[in-house]
């Protein structure tokens, strides 16, 4: 994931503290699940490096979130097939996901529902350990697979000095064998000091072409440009008033139609978070099987409503 994201004080805050009420009284606005379309595992929190900020805080020592295993993964797809749920998408997140001892083998588990896969990477060394097995998915599952690198800035001073000294070369050199062994690609990138939009597409276009990477920078689905997002700054609450004062549909939200798995260090079984973006915060924890999880989630966060309500954005792109 590649959100820089500040967690929240809420006992030193009077907002975003009762999950039925704003603030001045009125009733918090909830999301209602409209049907699984997008469900998301957090391999694990384990990572290669130790960015500066990073919205989960990786790293090679943070274990708080453990490796899912490929028995633990199943046991959710095969709840999903058993319901006939109308899933369209999986996604895998970390951590580093290719840390995960069981990566292919989830991997495998999941390309075989016939759903569009999408694995978020940093692109070094431990997906290279996985080439072979890489290689041999992408032969048998095609187009199914997305590979999407994390690329913080289109410079390599931008770049390192958010994931630190030598992780530029590292990462072009595994989007290098992502790009010539045909899979299919996109980028995350950050704007992490309010450079204008159209500046940073078009630096990342000039990198695109540097690299021939045949991505389009300017296409959302090709470039996904990530905020910072700062909880401990100031953002309105979301009240129930709000989706027609804004003109937004509840339906749009990422809580309306996904759902991420995670396990806890400790935890004797995995279970549901409503959202990928608030992985370790209990009021969002919904349940050890997604049956349980459908339950209409309250928007009791700053991350609700300056990420997904007001900036209108998805993990998924």
């Amino acid at each position: 994931m590649n959100y820089i994201l500040r967690q929240p004080n809420k006992a030193a805050s009077a907002k975003f503290v009762d999950p039925r009420v704003t603030l001045d009284g009125k009733p918090r606005a909830t999301v209602s699940m409209t049907g699984l379309r997008t469900l998301w595992f957090n391999t694990g929190t384990l990572c290669n490096l130790t960015c500066k900020s990073c919205y989960i805080e990786s790293s090679p020592t943070n274990d708080q979130l453990v490796y899912l295993s490929r028995h633990e993964v199943h046991s959710y797809l095969k709840e999903v097939e058993e319901n006939g749920w109308p899933l369209q998408a999986i996604g895998l997140t970390g951590g580093e996901p290719f840390m995960n001892p069981d990566i292919l083998g989830i991997l495998e588990d999941c390309l075989a529902r016939d759903v569009d896969v999408l694995v978020l990477t940093n692109a070094m060394r431990p997906m290279l350990k996985h080439s072979g097995g890489l290689l041999a998915l992408g032969r048998r599952f095609g187009d199914a697979l997305t590979i999407r690198v994390s690329i913080d800035h289109y410079t390599k001073v931008g770049h390192q000095s958010e994931r630190g000294k030598g992780s530029w070369l590292a990462m072009i050199r595994g989007l290098t064998w992502l790009k010539t062994n045909g899979f299919n690609l996109q980028i995350a990138g950050r704007n992490f000091n309010a450079e204008p939009d159209a500046d940073l597409r078009g630096g990342f276009a000039a990198l695109f072409d540097k690299l021939d990477l045949h991505l389009d920078a300017f296409d959302p689905a090709d470039l996904v440009l990530f905020p910072e997002l700062d909880a401990k700054a100031d953002v309105p609450e979301i009240s129930t008033a709000c989706w027609s004062i804004l003109g937004v549909d509840p339906a749009t939200v990422m809580c309306a139609s996904a759902r991420m798995v995670v396990k806890r260090k400790g935890a004797s079984q995995p279970e549901v978070v409503a959202c990928t973006l608030l992985p370790y915060d209990t009021e969002f924890s919904l349940g050890a099987s997604l049956g349980e999880s459908f339950a209409p989630v309250a928007l009791n966060h700053p991350h609700c409503a300056r990420f997904c309500v007001l900036g209108g954005a998805s993990c998924s792109g």
